[in-house]
């Protein structure tokens, strides 16, 4: 037995573990980001299907703030519009809902990012909540499908930087 080759060989796996470790660091940090989704959004649900009747086609508009901890959302929405049955009408000061979010980032290595968002909004009569699964098209768009405890509905959902 050569010790002379013995310690050589353990050296050189040693590097190269770092080595590699140093590869698969860039690769995440560079090639492969987690998406810049801090900060404002605006984001339109268009109810499709729904058990109450005139919700459908509802449209609904918010501004939301977003904080990224890791994977980890939280963050804070204000309804800001609404189309339907009713008419159109824009929210303002006091006469916005609020909502919590939370909510996760799913890093997709070899397809494009998930962002997963829980909603609780303190509505006039009561609270509710959505769901959101969007696809993260680009760090200021994504797009998706909600769905929603009030009256049973779901949707499409456009979330942007730039407002509506």
């Amino acid at each position: 037995m050569n010790f002379g080759s013995f310690w050589a060989d353990i050296i050189a796996t040693i590097v190269g573990g770092i080595g590699l470790t140093f590869l698969f660091f860039l690769a995440r940090e560079k090639f492969f980001p987690i998406p810049a989704i801090t900060g404002r959004w605006y984001l339109e649900m268009v109810t499709v299907n729904t058990a109450y009747n005139p919700y459908k086609n509802m449209v609904l508009r918010y501004v939301i703030v977003i904080f990224r901890e890791g994977n980890y959302l939280k963050g804070s929405a204000e309804k800001i519009y609404e189309k339907s049955s009713n008419g159109e009408r824009e929210f303002n000061g006091k006469n916005r809902t609020r909502s919590v979010i939370e909510g996760y980032v799913e890093k997709k290595y070899l397809g494009k990012d998930r962002v997963y968002l829980h909603a609780v909004e303190a509505g006039h009569g009561r609270e509710s909540t959505n769901f959101y699964n969007l696809l993260v098209k680009s760090e200021t768009e994504m797009i998706g499908a909600f769905n929603s405890m009030v009256a049973n509905q779901d949707g499409k959902v456009v979330c942007q930087r730039e407002q509506f």
